[in-house]
């Protein structure tokens, strides 16, 4: 903050053999924000394309104000053409990139409540039309993933606008598969009424999720029509799935 109001954010390229080196560190762009149009004093959750030609990032607000808005920007591989693509929530896993087009699918929409206002969104990279949502009215999506190039997993529960006040309501989430070409929604997990399914994640051919009940199980497919069965019990969260091949 400097008395004529906040500076730009300024992002840096840093080799991973730095060690320090301040020669190796080179700018890469820098954002020109303003309190009417993009606020944000940071920059954070940076996730690369499929083909490396763009990242997208969160341009984030002062502390306060971070809780309820966020805006997910994108920018290309050599920092020349920057794009912000819409309001969202905090959150690492409410945004991804299709695995082979430059798609980015997130979950927008303002407020630090989930009971309403959460839709996933889907927007062609660069944009150069109407970005398209795929959340029926009347429902919150509270997760997202790839499972193919053309279909997302997402987690949907019934939106909850009379919640005004109290302790904040939990959302029974219930898996959907969202085909976005066509645009055909068929639920993929059946929670019983006091639990609810959340962080898919696609690995290979087998699909994962949480199900959270009185404890948390993770549960498995081996594929999209194999049976689904639970695989770890009692358990606090979803798996963190890591690849990569050796060389």
């Amino acid at each position: 903050m400097l008395p004529t109001g906040w500076e730009p954010i300024h992002l840096f390229k840093l080799p991973a053999n730095a060690n320090l080196n301040t020669k190796k560190i080179k700018p890469f762009y820098t954002i020109k924000t303003d309190e009417a149009d993009l606020f944000a004093i940071d920059a954070a959750l940076f996730k690369w394309s499929a083909d490396h030609k763009w990242v997208s990032f969160l341009a984030i607000p002062t502390a306060s104000l971070s809780n309820d808005s966020n805006t997910l920007c994108v920018l290309s591989h050599a920092g020349k053409h920057f794009q912000s693509v819409g309001k969202m929530l905090i959150d690492k896993d409410w945004m991804k990139w299709s695995p082979i087009e430059n798609k980015l699918a997130y979950i927008s929409g303002e407020g630090r409540f989930l009971v309403q206002d959460k839709k996933t969104t889907v927007a062609d990279i660069p944009i150069s039309k109407q970005q398209k949502e795929y959340t029926p009215k009347g429902y919150v999506d509270l997760d997202l993933e790839w499972l193919s190039p053309d279909e997302v997993i997402v987690a949907r529960a019934k939106e909850n606008k009379k919640w005004k006040e109290g302790p904040v309501p939990t959302m029974f989430s219930t898996l959907y598969v969202v085909n976005i070409k066509s645009g055909e929604q068929k639920q993929f997990s059946f929670p019983k009424k006091s639990e609810r399914d959340l962080r898919p994640q696609v690995v290979g051919s087998y699909l994962t999720w949480y199900r959270k009940g009185i404890e948390g199980d993770v549960w498995i497919k081996k594929d999209r029509n194999a049976p689904e069965h639970r695989w770890l019990k009692d358990v606090d969260d979803a798996p963190i799935f890591f690849s990569g091949s050796r060389k």
